[in-house]
């Protein structure tokens, strides 16, 4: 198929099953079929399944007709969960529009999701109170194959942003302790937990299920409209080679073939963040892009933290925007006792490093979505930190 090709909904169906759930049952050869999604104009439904985006009934996960999963070239780190994304568009309604630092416009009806998730960990020791889990990155791919046995994986949460005639709106369900259905969500939660990093260590945080309101704090980026928009979607997360039919191919061609994007980018013309987690990569460019998905949400030019004056989006030029030999304005106590955000070759003198490996809630970067500190992403921007030349 090319890439300007359309696929048939049932077409698209089949191929997603058979290509991305290899060797599960269920919606592919009679086994669970599946469900049909639904658009919620004005209300939240108390279960998740009421939306039908996927199904778990036949202990496999089952993407609903025309559920869309895709992924993000560098993901934003919550605490070690794994995520399932995806995208559904009602029939009949068209494909969204790229935009090239937004996203994309899709059309009112569109559903977001996001559902994390861990890998369980053997439950032994004494604490049998937490929920033991395996310390993993986000690196599962599409549609990661371990969803095809739920009894391996913990179904943790799964936020909406649905597109309504006022504008995108966050809801949240969190999953029971039988993981056969979610429950609306507006207070958000608190759940023990344990992490184990597979080497006999083990150790205990609380994660943490933002309420409602606290969405925003990530998904207004404009701290002038605050508008609540998508994140991920964006050009630049998207543009990425994938695997969703065997063959590699770049994911922006097959949501285009799938009727989710509309006309594609100019050859050469499309942005595309790197994959902090691929050594072939530029250090620089893999440090960016780790710092655009977990920080530029608030720090970009109109964000909620536009005070600081530290702009980490992945264009920005590098030097005093971000945070190159940079004062802090507004960090108090944050620093660390440090004195600027990025001194060259020294990363355990630079404020950027400390707030992203400490846990103190009053210092920590980001403030929301994480108890942990995350270990190989902090690695990654002190050595990106150490290879820069200078001084302040």
């Amino acid at each position: 198929m090319t890439a300007g090709a359309r696929m048939s909904p049932a077409w698209f169906l089949v191929r997603l099953c058979a290509a991305v759930l290899a060797g599960a049952s269920a919606g592919c050869d009679g086994g669970t079929q599946a469900p049909a999604p639904s658009f919620f104009a004005d209300r939240n439904p108390d279960r998740l399944s009421a939306w039908g985006q996927f199904d778990v009934s036949g202990g496999t996960l089952v993407l609903g007709e025309r559920v869309v999963p895709y992924d993000l070239s560098t993901p934003l780190f919550t605490d070690y969960a794994l995520k399932l994304r995806t995208i559904w568009i009602p029939d009949g309604l068209g494909p969204g529009r790229l935009r090239a630092d937004e996203a994309p416009d899709f059309p009112v009806g569109t559903v977001i999701s996001k559902t994390f998730y861990y890998v369980r960990a053997a439950a032994d020791g004494p604490d049998r109170a937490r929920l033991h889990v395996l310390k993993q990155d986000d690196a599962s791919g599409v549609l990661d194959p371990r969803l095809a046995d739920l009894a391996r994986v913990h179904l943790v949460e799964t936020r909406l942003l649905v597109h309504r005639a006022t504008g995108w709106e966050p809801v949240s369900y969190i999953w029971n302790q039988a993981q056969d259905e979610a429950y609306l969500a507006k207070l958000g939660d608190v759940m023990a937990m344990s992490l184990d990093d597979g080497r006999g260590g083990r150790q205990a945080f609380a994660y943490i299920v933002p309420d409602i309101n606290q969405c925003a704090s990530c998904h207004a980026p404009n701290n002038t409209t605050r508008a609540i928009e998508p994140l991920g979607v964006r050009e630049r997360h998207l543009n990425r080679q994938v695997r969703y039919r065997g063959a590699a191919e770049n994911q922006l061609a097959y949501l285009h073939a799938a009727d989710l994007l509309a006309a594609m980018p100019e050859a050469g013309d499309a942005l595309a963040n790197a994959d902090w987690r691929d050594p072939a990569q530029p250090l620089a460019l893999r440090a960016r892009a780790y710092l655009d998905i977990n920080c530029a949400h608030c720090h970009n030019p109109v964000g909620p933290a536009d005070t600081s004056g530290l702009d980490l989006t992945a264009t920005a030029e590098h030097g005093l925007a971000t945070g190159l030999c940079k004062l802090p304005i507004a960090a108090g106590s944050g620093t660390g006792g440090r004195a600027f955000s990025i001194v060259p070759g020294a990363p355990d003198a630079s404020i950027l490093v400390h707030r992203m490996e400490t846990t103190d809630p009053a210092a920590m970067m980001p403030e929301l979505g994480r108890a942990l500190a995350h270990d190989e992403g902090v690695d990654l921007i002190r050595r990106w930190v150490a290879a820069m030349d200078g001084s302040c």
